[in-house]
């Protein structure tokens, strides 16, 4: 009798534990519980930690909360401007409510990576060549919005949409390097035409300041003569003085003759000194040259 009443409290203690064992179920930190009962849905979401449930009766479903990263694949598309381009992004994106994840979709991954997918064939058919490469902001809150609209509905929640890479035929790459460099080109030109106008500016300014002041004129004049003169080139140029020929513009004929036979003096006179100098040097290399033929 004792040992038939030991063996029943044994078997018990088995049919127990084994019961518990089917009936606990652990939920982590970063996930829930679905609970369906008969197929049918029970009120309540499981949190995290030590859980009880029906063994045969209650089916405990785990959703993972945290954000998940997923790659979309490139996508081959005709831009707005008829461009063939290649564009790959990636979506980062959680679950918020794990009953509608669980019934309202079979697979929430594959229906989310799909609808990624379409969304972007669809922006590169809206969009421009120029936006695709210079404003992916813009794109990619476009594509956010496109993709959360239906995701909502089935407990998931769009984080972040990034489009990667914009791949683009050969073609397209030389030719938009032959406009860069033209592009680069003009704006050279631009620079280059604004700083000879503020330079003929500053001439202007100049001219007019010095027009007004004949002896910062004159000044000038000297100053250019002298920074000639110390380059030791065997010619120096004199401007001819401008004075002179306000004057003769103004002269009568018989004046501007008279003025004419001066300047005529004046330079025959500068030129006495370096004639009268050669004709002295030339006295003095005859006689070393008659020495010379006596020599030889």
């Amino acid at each position: 009798m004792g040992e038939a009443l030991a063996v029943a409290v044994i078997a018990l203690i088995c049919v127990f534990g084994i019961y518990g064992l089917a009936a606990a179920r652990v939920v982590k930190q970063y996930e829930r519980g679905v609970v369906f009962r008969f197929g049918r849905l029970r009120e309540g979401i499981r949190g995290p930690g030590f859980q009880l449930i029906l063994p045969f009766v209650d089916r405990l479903s785990k959703v993972n909360m945290q954000i998940v990263t997923m790659p979309v694949p490139a996508q081959d598309g005709i831009t707005r401007d008829n461009v063939t381009v290649r564009v790959d992004a990636v979506i980062y994106f959680k679950v918020v409510d794990a009953a509608d994840a669980m019934i309202r979709v079979e697979d929430y991954r594959f229906a989310v990576s799909q609808m990624a997918q379409t969304s972007l064939r669809s922006i590169i058919g809206k969009s421009d060549l120029d936006d695709l490469l210079s404003n992916r902001e813009k794109l990619n809150e476009g594509l956010e919005l496109m993709i959360d609209s239906p995701a909502i509905g089935w407990g998931v929640q769009i984080d972040r949409v990034e489009i990667k890479d914009v791949s683009l035929p050969e073609t397209m790459k030389r030719s938009m390097a032959r406009q860069a460099e033209a592009d680069r080109e003009r704006r050279a030109r631009v620079i280059n035409a604004d700083a000879e106008l503020q330079a003929s500016k500053k001439l202007s300014e100049a001219a007019r300041q010095m027009a007004g002041q004949p002896a910062a004129l004159q000044l000038r004049l000297l100053q250019t003569v002298v920074a000639v003169a110390a380059e030791k080139n065997s010619t120096l140029v004199l401007p001819f003085p401008v004075e002179l020929l306000r004057y003769l513009e103004r002269a009568t004929p018989a004046e501007a003759e008279q003025a004419v036979q001066a300047v005529a003096g004046a330079v025959e006179s500068a030129q006495e000194p370096e004639t009268k100098k050669a004709e002295s040097e030339e006295k003095r290399e005859q006689p070393t040259r008659g020495r010379e033929k006596q020599t030889v």
